[in-house]
């Protein structure tokens, strides 16, 4: 839809704009509190399963994620003191910004997953949820908000996630590509903002 376009290109170059020196800040931050870049790349499946490079501030300490799962398993010892915060209020995924304005991704839309496990996806599952542009935010990133925390109590992470979380997770999507609209992303939006304002307050209170 040109409508949902239209609205990606406009929100996130006014969020870029607005928070360019808060940007600069916890970039810096980054830098500071470990080696490495603070920028952390990596390769995600996107609309009609074209791979892109998703952007997110460094959580980990650098070439951490080649030398361990590609999921965050409770307080993973790879994750960095900033990184920590970051994840927290979700402050780590501000740079998707700009893979929103390139074209990859949307504001809203489910979320790109590592080519590994969209290789588990049933044939006519991939082919709804890889038919919109995968967002930063969704019905999925709301439901399993604490999920590291929900895989540190499994005995087996890795198999939970699959499992259990991804096919859960792929309900929502398939959901949301069938009732898509300017409204429910609106209404996303702001269930998304409310959670992150609350995230500071939540975790001096659990």
């Amino acid at each position: 839809m040109w409508i949902k376009r239209a609205f990606d290109i406009a929100f996130s170059g006014t969020v870029l704009l607005l928070l360019a020196p808060a940007l600069a800040m916890i970039a810096l931050w980054v830098r500071r509190d470990s080696p490495g870049p603070a920028i952390f790349q990596q390769e995600r499946v996107g609309r009609h399963g074209r791979l892109f490079r998703i952007y997110k501030f460094r959580t980990m300490r650098a070439g951490a994620d080649a030398a361990g799962p590609q999921i965050t398993i409770g307080a993973d010892a790879r994750i960095t003191r900033a990184g920590r915060f970051l994840r927290r209020t979700k402050l780590d995924e501000l740079p998707q910004f700009a893979n929103v304005l390139c074209g990859d991704m949307s504001v809203v839309g489910p979320r790109p997953e590592v080519p590994k496990y969209v290789a588990l996806y049933p044939a006519d599952v991939a082919a709804q949820v890889l038919s919109v542009r995968p967002g930063i935010t969704d019905l999925a990133s709301l439901a399993f908000r604490d999920e590291s925390a929900l895989l540190a109590q499994s005995a087996d992470p890795e198999a939970t996630y699959v499992n259990e979380v991804l096919p859960s997770k792929l309900r929502y999507a398939c959901q949301y590509v069938q009732s898509r609209s300017l409204w429910l992303d609106l209404l996303i939006i702001a269930r998304t903002a409310a959670t992150v304002v609350a995230s500071p307050r939540r975790a001096r209170n659990p």
